[in-house]
C-alpha cells in the first residue's frame, strides 16, 4: 500500500475539515526515542510530539512494560463502576503534585472533555453560566469548550451554551496591551477585567478559564503575574479560576511543573491531558474537593481513566519525576530558545521567538512590519520536513512555527534540530528577498 493510496482513501471517507500536514502528507509507521519513520523509510527528528502529546518519546520500555502488564491481566476495560487500582494510584499522585489542597481528580479521555468537565463543575458550584475567557485561546472542540475558545479558526459553530465575556490576552506583539510597557500590562489587564465584569456580566460569574501559555494561539502568553492580578479581582467576587494546563503541564515550561506557578497563585481547578498518557487517551480535571463535588447528579466517563491508559499514566509520571524531565526541559529548551534568538536576530521577517522550556514558537511577519506572513511560515514548515525535522504550526493568523519536543530531548538532538530549523528559516527568508 503506497502513501498515495492511503491519502486517496483518507479523502474518500474522512471529512475535509480534518487537516493533514504537508503538501504531501506522511504516514508515520515507527518511532524510537525522539525520532519517527514514515512509510517511505524517511526518518525525522520529532519536535512536535503528536501535538505535545508524546511527552516521553517513542517506544519507552518502562511505559510499554506497564501497559503490557495490564494487558496480560485480561482487563482492558471495566468502567468506573468498579474500583480501578491504576486509576486510584494515578489520582493520588496527581493530587499530590497538583499544588491544590484537598484535591479530587476526575479522569476523561481528552483535553476537550477535561475542560468540559471543569466548566460543568464551575457552573454548578456558582449556579451561573457566565464565563470569562481569554482572546486567542483554545480549549477544545466540544460545545462548551468551543464556546470559550477565542480563536475564530477553531470555533466551528457560532452557537454557544454559555454567556462568555472576553479578556485581553496580554500578547506582546498586537492589541491594546501590546502598546504598553511590560510593567504596565498587568495593571491594564486587571482594569480590563474590572470593566468587563461591570459592563458585560450580571456579576455572578462562574469562572475564568485561561491557558498560562496559549497553545493553538501560537504560544502567546502574558507577563508572569498576570493570573495573580486577575485572581485578586476574581476572589473579590467569588469567581473560580480554571488553569488549562493541557499543553503547559508536567514540567514542559522548564521553570515550573505547572504553568500557573509562574504567576504565584493556585487555581481552583486545573485541567490536564496530552503528555500524561504519552499517546494513550488520558486527561482530567483536578480541583478542591468542595468545588469538584459540586455536581448534583450522577456523572462518570465510560472510558476515562481506564486500566490501560492509567497504567500508562502511572509509568509516565513516575518516569517524568524519576528522571527530572522538568530540569531537562529547562536546560535543553534554553539551547533551542537562546540559539534561535541569536541565529535569527538579524532577520526582520522574524517578529519574535517566544515560549518557555520545550514549548517554543517562532512568529513570521512581512519584513519591517507586524503583518503576519503565513505563506513564509508554510514554506519554513515544509523546509523543516525536507531537512528531517517535524514541527507544528499555529497562531491566530497561521504564522507561527510551534515546537513541543518530547521532554526527553537530548542536548545533541536539540542542537541538531536547531541547525535544521535555522537553515530552513534563513533559506526561506533569503528566497523571499530574492523573489
Amino acid at each position: 500500500m503506497t502513501s498515495d493510496d492511503l491519502l486517496a482513501r483518507h479523502r474518500a471517507v474522512l471529512p475535509s475539515w480534518m487537516p493533514l500536514y504537508y503538501a504531501e502528507p506522511i504516514e508515520l509507521v515507527a518511532g524510537s526515542g525522539r525520532r519517527v519513520t514514515d512509510a517511505q523509510g524517511r526518518s525525522y527528528l520529532d519536535f512536535f510530539g503528536g501535538v505535545l502529546t508524546n511527552m516521553i518519546g517513542y517506544d519507552i520500555p518502562e511505559i510499554r512494560d506497564a501497559v503490557e502488564r495490564q494487558l496480560r491481566t485480561g482487563i482492558v476495560h471495566s468502567s468506573t463502576l468498579y474500583l480501578i487500582r491504576q486509576q486510584v494510584e494515578l489520582a493520588e499522585k496527581i493530587a499530590r503534585v497538583s499544588g491544590i489542597p484537598d484535591a479530587r481528580v476526575f479522569f476523561t479521555n481528552s483535553g476537550t472533555e477535561a475542560n468540559e468537565a471543569a466548566l460543568l463543575v464551575a457552573t454548578n458550584y456558582r449556579r451561573s453560566h457566565q464565563i470569562l475567557a481569554v482572546r486567542n485561546s483554545y480549549h477544545g472542540r466540544s460545545y462548551a469548550a468551543m464556546g470559550v475558545t477565542g480563536n475564530r479558526s477553531w470555533s466551528a459553530s457560532a452557537l454557544n451554551p454559555l454567556q462568555v465575556a472576553w479578556l485581553h490576552s496580554g500578547e506582546r506583539l498586537r492589541g491594546l496591551l501590546a502598546r504598553l510597557d511590560e510593567a504596565d500590562r498587568i495593571d491594564a489587564a486587571v482594569e480590563d477585567l474590572r470593566e468587563v465584569l461591570a459592563t458585560q456580566t450580571a456579576g455572578d460569574v462562574a469562572c475564568l478559564i485561561a491557558e498560562p501559555i496559549q497553545g493553538v494561539g501560537g504560544f502567546v502568553h502574558g507577563p508572569d503575574g498576570l493570573f495573580a492580578g486577575w485572581k485578586k479581582v476574581l476572589d473579590e467576587h467569588g469567581i473560580l479560576l480554571i488553569s488549562d494546563e493541557v499543553q503547559t503541564g508536567w514540567g514542559r515550561t522548564g521553570e515550573h511543573f505547572w504553568g500557573y506557578q509562574a504567576h504565584g497563585v493556585t487555581p481552583d481547578l486545573l485541567t490536564f491531558a496530552k503528555g500524561i498518557g504519552n499517546g494513550f487517551a488520558l486527561a482530567g480535571v483536578v480541583g478542591r474537593a468542595d468545588v469538584l463535588e459540586a455536581v448534583p447528579a450522577i456523572s462518570f466517563s465510560t472510558f476515562g481513566g481506564n486500566p490501560i491508559s492509567t497504567a500508562a499514566g502511572n509509568a509516565v509520571l513516575d518516569y517524568l519525576l524519576e528522571h527530572d524531565l522538568q530540569a531537562n526541559a529547562e536546560r535543553v529548551g534554553a539551547i533551542l530558545g537562546d540559539g534561535l534568538r541569536t541565529a535569527l536576530a538579524d532577520l526582520d521577517c522574524v517578529a519574535e521567538v517566544r515560549g518557555k522550556g520545550l514549548m517554543l514558537g517562532v512568529e513570521f511577519v512581512r519584513p519591517g512590519t507586524s503583518e503576519p506572513d503565513p505563506a513564509l511560515t508554510a514554506r519554513v514548515f515544509e523546509a523543516c520536513r525536507a531537512g528531517g525535522l517535524l514541527v507544528g504550526k499555529g497562531g491566530l493568523y497561521g504564522n507561527v512555527v510551534r515546537m513541543g519536543p518530547p521532554l526527553t530531548l537530548t542536548e545533541d538532538e536539540a542542537r541538531e534540530g536547531l541547525a535544521i530549523l535555522v537553515d530552513a528559516i534563513r533559506g526561506c527568508a533569503a528566497a523571499e528577498v530574492a523573489a
